[in-house]
C-alpha cells in the first residue's frame, strides 16, 4: 500500500525501490510504516570547483537516485543497511543513540568524525547518520525513538555525479518526513552540507545537496554560491542535450587534489586581500576574519579585467604552507586548513573561480536565448576543461573524453565536472547525437579498456518528489 505527498509523477524507479524494500522484510518491523523519499545525483555542467569561492552554478539532477526506507522503532537504536550497486556490497550499521545523545547533550563534530572512523569500513555510515547530528546541533532536535533505515542507491560512486550528496539529502529527507520536522528545502540543503563538511569531514560546496534537494527534470538548477542563492531554473533549450561520460578513474571530493585547491583559492584570496588593503583580523592560529564590503568574501566577485590589472601579479604560482602561515596568518575557509609541510599552488587556483564565474554567466546568458549558439557553448566548456588541468585537477582519462568529443560531429563542448581528479565528463551535443556519445564511449573502451557509464537523462529533486508511506501487506 502506498500514499504518496510527491508534487509530480511518481519516477519509474520507485516500483523498483517497492520490491527492494519486499526483499528486505526482515530488516522491518511488521505493522509499521515505511517513509519513503528519493534524491538523485547530479550533473555538474559548469561552475564545479568555484562554488566554494561563490560561482554561479549551472547543475542538472540525473536520472540516477538513492532511495531510502525508515521506519520509527521502540528500540534506541539506528540500525542502517546499505545496498549499494555493487554486486554483494550490502553493510549495516548499529547506532546506539547514547552514542550520539546522552544527558541532554549531542556529540561534538570532531568526536563525531572520529566516531564514524575508528573502523575504515563503516565511514559510510556517517553519509546517513550524519543528519540526525546535524538536525540534533543546528536544529535543537532530540531523538529518542529509534529507527530502521534502508538506503538503495543507484547513483555511481566516484565517477563524480555527487553520490555522496544523494545519499545525505535522502536521509535527511526521509528522517525529518518521519518524525514530522519541518524544513524548507534550501534549509536542508544546506544542513545537508555541514553533514558533509562537519560529520563526514569532506570539504564540499553547496551545489552538489542544493541540486539533489531542489532541481528539476530537464532544466538546470541556477545558484550563485554566496552562499546558497538559488535562482529560477533554466530550461534546455529545443535542440541540444547535456550527457556525462565515465572515465572510469575514481573520484572522491575529499581527496588530496580537490581539498589542496580549494586551500590554494583560499590562500589566494587571503594574498588579494592583503594587496587591496582589507583589515584581516587573526582569530586562531591558521584562521583569519577579513572584513570585505568590496567582494564580500568571494574570489567570483572579482572581475577577470580586475584581476588582471590589480592582483595576477600579486599571486605566486604556488607557496609553502609554512610561508604562508608566516607572512598571512591563514585562511577564511572553515573547513579547510593550511598545513606547514605542504606546498600549495596558488595561481590557478585563484584565478579558476574568477574566470569560471564569468564563463557560466555568458554560458547561462546564451542558454536563454531563442536558438542558443552551440559553438560558442562549447567554447566555453573547454576553457573551463582546460582551467580544471591548470588547477592540476585533469587526468589523462578526463583528458582523452574531452578530445574524442573534439572529434565527433554534433558534438560540440565537454568539461571533467565536480571536484576533478577524474569522475565524468560534461558532454555538449545537438539533440539525438547519442550515435556520436556512443562512439566516444566505444572509442575509449578500445584506448582504455573501460566502458563508461553514460548518464542519459533527468529527474526530480527530493523535493518535488516528497515522499511516500508503504505498508507490508500480510500477504507479502
Amino acid at each position: 500500500m502506498l500514499m504518496t505527498t510527491a508534487k509530480v509523477d511518481r519516477p519509474t524507479d520507485l516500483e523498483a525501490f517497492i520490491e527492494t524494500l519486499k526483499a528486505n522484510r526482515e530488516f522491518f518491523d511488521v505493522g509499521t510504516d515505511v517513509i519513503i523519499a528519493r534524491a538523485p545525483g547530479r550533473l555538474d555542467v559548469m561552475g564545479g570547483i568555484a562554488d566554494y569561492s561563490g560561482s554561479l552554478v549551472l547543475e542538472m539532477p540525473i536520472a540516477e537516485a538513492a532511495f531510502a526506507g525508515i521506519q520509527k522503532i521502540d528500540k534506541p537504536v539506528v540500525s542502517i543497511r546499505s545496498l549499494g550497486i555493487e554486486i554483494n556490497r550490502t553493510h549495516e550499521f548499529h547506532l546506539p543513540l547514547e552514542d550520539i545523545f546522552s544527558d541532554g547533550e549531542c556529540i561534538e563534530y570532531a568526536a563525531a568524525r572520529e566516531y564514524f572512523r575508528r573502523e575504515p569500513s563503516d565511514g559510510w555510515a556517517a553519509y546517513v547518520a550524519g543528519a540526525l547530528i546535524v538536525l540534533m546541533r543546528e536544529n535543537g532536535i532530540r531523538f529518542r525513538e529509534g529507527m530502521n533505515i534502508l538506503i538503495d542507491s543507484k547513483v555511481p560512486e566516484g565517477k563524480g555525479v555527487s553520490s555522496s550528496a544523494a545519499i545525505e539529502v535522502v536521509s535527511m529527507t526521509a528522517i525529518a518526513a518521519a518524525f514530522d520536522i519541518d524544513l524548507e528545502p534550501r534549509e536542508l540543503a544546506i544542513l545537508c552540507q555541514k553533514v558533509e563538511n562537519l560529520v563526514v569531514g569532506a570539504p564540499c560546496g553547496i551545489m552538489d545537496q542544493m541540486t539533489s534537494a531542489v532541481g528539476e527534470a530537464g532544466r538546470f538548477l541556477s545558484m550563485i554560491c554566496q552562499p546558497a542563492e538559488v535562482g529560477e531554473s533554466v530550461a534546455i533549450p529545443d535542440g541540444i542535450e547535456f550527457w556525462g561520460i565515465d572515465s572510469g578513474i575514481r573520484h572522491s571530493v575529499s581527496g588530496d587534489d580537490y581539498g589542496s585547491v580549494r586551500t590554494g583559492a583560499f590562500m589566494g584570496y587571503r594574498i588579494i586581500a592583503e594587496a587591496a588593503g582589507l583589515k584581516v583580523k587573526k582569530i586562531s592560529d591558521d584562521a583569519v576574519e577579513i572584513d570585505d564590503p568590496e567582494w564580500r568574501g568571494y574570489l567570483a566577485n572579482i572581475t577577470p579585467e580586475e584581476f588582471e590589472r590589480r592582483f595576477a601579479t600579486k599571486l605566486p604560482r604556488n607557496i609553502a604552507g609554512k610561508e604562508f602561515l608566516a607572512r598571512y596568518d591563514g585562511i577564511t575557509d572553515t573547513v579547510t586548513s593550511v598545513s606547514a609541510e605542504k606546498t600549495y599552488f596558488v595561481f590557478c587556483p585563484t584565478k579558476h573561480p574568477v574566470y569560471e564565474h564569468a564563463r557560466v554567466q555568458e554560458f547561462a546568458k546564451l542558454l536563454s536565448q531563442a536558438e542558443p549558439d552551440v559553438e560558442k557553448l562549447g567554447k566555453l566548456m573547454y576553457a573551463s576543461h582546460d582551467s580544471y588541468s591548470a588547477c592540476g585537477l585533469g587526468t589523462e582519462g578526463t583528458d582523452l573524453l574531452v578530445e574524442l568529443v573534439r572529434q565527433s560531429p554534433n558534438l560540440f563542448g565537454a568539461k571533467i565536472t565536480g571536484g576533478g581528479s577524474g569522475g565524468t565528463v560534461a558532454v555538449l551535443g545537438r539533440n539525438g547525437a547519442d550515435p556520436e556519445v556512443k562512439w566516444v564511449a566505444d572509442e575509449y573502451e578500445e584506448r582504455t579498456g573501460h566502458r563508461p557509464h553514460i548518464f542519459a537523462a533527468s529527474s526530480v529533486g527530493a523535493a518535488a518528489f516528497g515522499h511516500v508511506k508503504f505498508s507490508f501487506r500480510s500477504d507479502i
